[in-house]
């Protein structure tokens, strides 16, 4: 699932690219992914493309949610590298490195400072959005705790476990 949302990144390269097939693609799956609900998605994916595939229910959400997030990676990643100065770009080429080792050596390397806020809150975001996997019945966190409390008639003491929890999993995170 790592090595899917690291190749998903590499969109935002693509956005930036000279050839147009590439930039329509890219775009085209960045703003249908960023601008339709999560949560649609997760259905989508489960009871019509999981069904055609045979994926389970667990493998449905996280392939979703990686392609979610991943959408939302590649444009902070694009953000970044747009950051970096024009200058920068043309210094190292003036020193004769190829636009591969430029991104490389030159550009990422100052665009981490600026990609690591923003995608450590979009990280921050898929650890609540994972939540959303219970609409296609896989038992998550949230779900079990309303189990819990429906079982048990302990309501505010689950609230009060599940907010921790989820307070402990943000600042791990962050």
């Amino acid at each position: 699932l790592g090595r899917l949302h690291i190749h998903l990144q590499v969109l935002a390269v693509l956005r930036l690219s000279d050839t147009i097939v590439g930039r329509a693609i890219a775009r085209i799956y960045i703003e249908v992914i960023r601008n339709t609900p999560l949560l649609v998605q997760i259905l989508i994916f489960y009871f019509i493309i999981g069904r055609i595939l045979g994926i389970p229910r667990l493998w449905a959400g996280l392939l979703c949610l990686a392609f979610y997030e991943g959408a939302f990676a590649a444009e902070i990643i694009r953000g970044a590298i747009v950051a970096v100065h024009k200058g920068q770009w043309e210094a190292s080429r003036a020193v004769g490195l190829s636009a591969g080792d430029t991104l490389r050596l030159v550009v990422l390397p100052q665009a981490l400072r600026v990609i690591i806020p923003p995608l450590t809150s979009q990280y921050l975001n898929l650890t609540k959005n994972s939540s959303l996997a219970i609409a296609v019945g896989y038992p998550d966190l949230f779900n079990v705790s309303m189990t819990i409390m429906n079982q048990s008639g302990a309501t505010v003491q689950m609230f009060i476990i599940l907010m921790t929890t989820y307070l402990i999993f943000s600042l791990i995170t962050s």
